[in-house]
């Protein structure tokens, strides 16, 4: 656990009251609404990325994400088999890494604006009762880049489970390769070691 010095958390709470409050956003009762939830708040910490630095921009996101991402759904995906042989107190530290990294590599990412906007080009039926959200990120000093999103309808509205870079690559199988590979050959403090340094690089840097 990191402490800051008091004058620096009473700065970084004066920053999140300034900006909108993520709850004031679209809601996640339509697919599209869920998406530009998570469109709105990524704009808001892009704009305010210097002020904010890495922790505000990781504070500000982390409830975002958490209500715009199944990651329980997404963290038992990205194991597959091997999710039914863990504890549940292993589970459990999975879903929280799993979301920690998902916001950490926004809050890394995402650290300046440039004219960026998020555009939203429609939606369409997907496969076991999903939706497929297209969008597109529009960059004025560099190539545009397509996101396109797939949401699952749960009891608390509809979530995220799964995110296309220009349409073929999808964030979820990449990190089941990855996470189900390195489970299977050294075990689970290992794939938990692995995030927690995914998660520093993305602050340190």
């Amino acid at each position: 656990m990191r402490i800051r010095h008091p004058l620096c958390t009473l700065i970084l709470a004066l920053l999140l009251v300034a900006l909108p409050a993520a709850a004031e956003a679209p809601g996640t009762d339509t697919p599209v609404g869920c998406v530009e939830l998570l469109h709105g708040a990524l704009t808001k910490v892009m704009k305010e990325a210097d002020a904010l630095g890495f922790d505000g921009r990781e504070a500000y996101l982390d409830p975002v994400v958490s209500t715009a991402y199944d990651t329980e759904f997404m963290a038992r995906k990205s194991v597959g088999r091997h999710w039914s042989k863990l504890s549940e107190v292993e589970q459990q530290e999975l879903v929280s890494r799993f979301g920690g990294l998902t916001v950490a590599t926004y809050a890394g990412r995402f650290n300046g604006w440039s004219g960026e906007a998020f555009e939203t080009l429609g939606q369409e039926g997907g496969v076991h009762d999903t939706v497929l959200v297209k969008t597109k990120l529009v960059r004025p000093e560099d190539e545009d880049v397509n996101l396109d999103y797939r949401l699952r309808k749960t009891d608390s509205g509809w979530r995220i489970i799964d995110v296309y870079a220009n349409g073929t690559i999808s964030e979820l199988a990449l990190r089941r390769s990855e996470y189900s590979a390195l489970l299977r050959r050294e075990g689970f403090p290992s794939l938990i070691e692995a995030l927690d340094k995914k998660i520093g690089e993305f602050r340190e840097s």
